[in-house]
């Protein structure tokens, strides 16, 4: 056992019974390679990733390649998702190497902790010839070695002001410039398959959420045919569980047919709004019913008993990717019975298999009845026949070993799907989602919160780690959420004591954007900061939108001030190259028409409220009580003669109030 026997990280925990003498991310192992003067190696992963796993078999399990990195490095490390800090500072060093980014992530540090080489994965002999190779340039080239790391620290301490030549931009918002980036994001489209044009395939909500609010602003078809044709892929694709629920990382192909089989709280947690807002845009009950089996993996598999939700499933189990998910022909042949032959014309099932060592995944490409029709094996009780065949491969896939829970909560990603659950509840009315993002709202703010800020983890009943920029932004987004479903201002005020905190802990005046660790966290080489969109947004444009939204909604033009400065700024590279800023094209396609504030007012707000919510209008703010309340953008507003009003209102312009959903979409333009 080494020292992470002592940690609560599960991936940590996984590394404690290796022979490698592995320290925690801190101050005892950069003390002591300074003392004995020995690099470091930082080597970064996650519980779920499957090359993690592969590494940690192959080499730091084996005694001999332990003796190598024992012997001449001090040995550290870091779950990536407990610690995003540590992986973003030597990530940006890895890049600036030259090499392509992943994990595991190892990175060689002098004993400053400044980088001077990193890789991904190796193989054993080829990790090896490494530490020798790393051992003997340190001893005989150190000075060479010192001035290529204080190189990349220099380029890693440069502004993003410097770095990206931001300046401001008159605020001339535009429906021309989101035809431009439309056409720019459109050039990467698959047409065929939807996503990006690429393989591996990751879904992008941020793109997915910019193209629903572009249709809303311009209805441009061609944007609504790829938010189809997208989702609707994804949704039918291997990398949806068929099964169970919930969607898998990646697809390694371009077909969304193999996923790397891990399932992440933040892929889903953002997925779901997605699909909501499409299900609210489109109708199509595709879309609806994946929402519905995936939360319900949520609330059996990821959900803690006290609100929150875990983080990650692996991969692996049983030391192989995908078994838990995987069929082979007679498996399925002694399951179903006569019900075998159409449910393997259905899913192309053979002896052979349709991925590797004679293994079937279920994969789809187009609409389950469509594909049914085609083939000639619909009848009048498919559905139902459909349904019982997946019910009984989930119970019969319940008894396998299941992939390995990573049980710790992040703020960040439950903020994600407090929002996610938030949007589901407003596109499909179901109530369970409405108490489930309340409950994980209340463990937030009573686990994860102590006055008036956030901690970044949650695990074995104890709090820790300080909240990240991405905690503060992704629960603030979750609060704001909250309000709009229920009205408890309660839901406001610790939205805004968070945006406070981060204006005095996180914002940087001479840059105008916001660092990603907190003023009061333990420093690292380099204070960096998240301008760039990926699988999760930017935690600088989800703060951008958040201090837009709750600017208007609390009628803080500082606030406002802030969006507007930090997204000005970023119109060049939106112009240039949407796809890595799309949600930051998501708050301009929200600066291009006015905001519609929404107030609902009288006995009846919370019915009215969820009626109108079942609609597609992604650029709106709700507000509403049954009696009265504070807020500046409900003064002097009331029910109408006992009746529940609604105020449909443009940059605090009200035109007349209504008393009825159908008359309050006319004014919003949709009826």
């Amino acid at each position: 056992m080494n020292r992470l026997s002592q940690e609560s990280s599960p991936y940590l925990l996984q590394h404690a019974h290796n022979p490698v003498d592995w320290f925690p991310w801190g101050e005892e192992a950069l003390t002591k390679a300074k003392k004995e003067n020995k690099p470091i190696l930082v080597s970064i992963g996650y519980s779920a990733c499957h090359w993690c796993h592969v590494m940690e078999r192959e080499s730091f399990e084996k005694e001999y390649v332990a003796d190598v990195m024992n012997e001449h490095f001090i040995c550290i490390k870091v779950d990536r998702e407990e610690r995003p800090d540590v992986d973003a500072v030597y990530m940006d060093a890895l890049q600036a190497m030259g090499t392509r980014g992943g994990w595991p992530l190892n990175v060689f540090l002098l004993p400053d902790a400044k980088p001077f080489y990193g890789v991904t994965y190796l193989p054993p002999q080829n990790w090896i010839q490494l530490l020798n190779s790393i051992r003997d340039a340190f001893t005989k080239h150190y000075t060479e070695l010192a001035n290529s790391a204080e190189g990349f620290v220099q380029n890693m301490l440069l502004s993003e002001t410097e770095k990206y030549g931001l300046k401001n931009q008159p605020s001339d918002y535009s429906e021309d410039n989101l035809d431009a980036m439309f056409e720019k994001l459109k050039t990467n489209f698959d047409t065929d398959k939807g996503g990006m044009d690429r393989a591996p395939k990751f879904p992008m909500p941020s793109i997915y959420k910019f193209l629903l609010r572009y249709y809303d602003v311009t209805q441009n078809p061609e944007a609504l045919e790829h938010i189809e044709r997208s989702l609707t892929r994804i949704a039918l694709g291997g990398i949806y569980d068929h099964v169970g629920g919930g969607w898998s990382r990646y697809s390694v192909d371009e077909d969304w047919f193999i996923p790397h089989f891990e399932k992440m709280l933040y892929d889903n947690a953002q997925l779901l709004s997605i699909y909501a807002e499409a299900f609210a845009l489109t109708q199509n009950p595709l879309f609806a019913g994946r929402i519905r089996q995936s939360i319900s993996w949520l609330e059996n598999e990821m959900a803690s008993p006290h609100g929150g939700f875990y983080s990650a499933l692996d991969a692996d189990s049983e030391g192989i990717e995908g078994k838990f998910y995987i069929w082979t022909e007679q498996e399925l042949k002694d399951l179903l019975g006569q019900d075998f032959s159409w449910f393997s014309s259905l899913y192309s099932i053979s002896k052979k298999g349709n991925w590797e060592h004679g293994y079937n995944h279920l994969h789809l490409t187009n609409n389950i009845k469509a594909t049914a029709l085609k083939m000639g094996i619909y009848s009048e009780t498919f559905e139902q026949d459909y349904t019982a065949v997946l019910a009984l491969l989930h119970r019969e896939r319940s008894k396998r070993i299941r992939p390995g829970l990573d049980d710790k909560i992040l703020a960040s990603w439950n903020g994600l799907l407090i929002k996610g659950l938030s949007d589901c509840y407003g596109a499909l009315g179901d109530e369970t989602y409405r108490t489930m993002a309340l409950r994980a709202g209340e463990f937030i703010h009573t686990k994860m919160s102590t006055e008036g800020r956030l901690w970044h983890n949650y695990k074995g009943d104890k709090a820790s780690i300080v909240a990240f920029l991405e905690d503060y932004a992704a629960v603030v987004d979750g609060y704001l959420a909250l309000y709009q479903i229920t009205f408890d201002q309660n839901w406001l005020s610790r939205a805004q004591a968070l945006c406070d905190y981060t204006i005095v802990h996180f914002y940087d005046s001479n840059d105008g954007y916001f660092f990603f660790t907190d003023s009061a966290a333990d420093p690292l080489i380099a204070r960096k900061k998240e301008l760039f969109d990926n699988v999760i947004p930017a935690s600088n444009s989800m703060m951008a939108n958040n201090l837009y939204f709750l600017g208007k909604i609390l009628d803080r033009p500082d606030y406002l001030e802030y969006a507007d400065n930090m997204l000005s700024r970023m119109q060049n590279l939106m112009l240039t190259d949407v796809q890595w800023v799309t949600n930051w094209a998501t708050l301009y396609c929200c600066r291009v028409t006015p905001t519609a504030e929404v107030v609902i007012v009288g006995e009846y707000a919370d019915q009215l409220r969820k009626d109108l919510d079942r609609f597609f209008i992604p650029n709106k703010i709700m507000l509403g009580t049954v009696t009265h309340s504070d807020l500046p953008l409900m003064q002097y507003k009331t029910d109408i003669n006992g009746k529940t009003a609604i105020y449909v209102c443009f940059d605090k312009t009200c035109q007349l109030p209504v008393t009825n959903v159908e008359a309050a979409l006319r004014q919003l333009g949709g009826g």
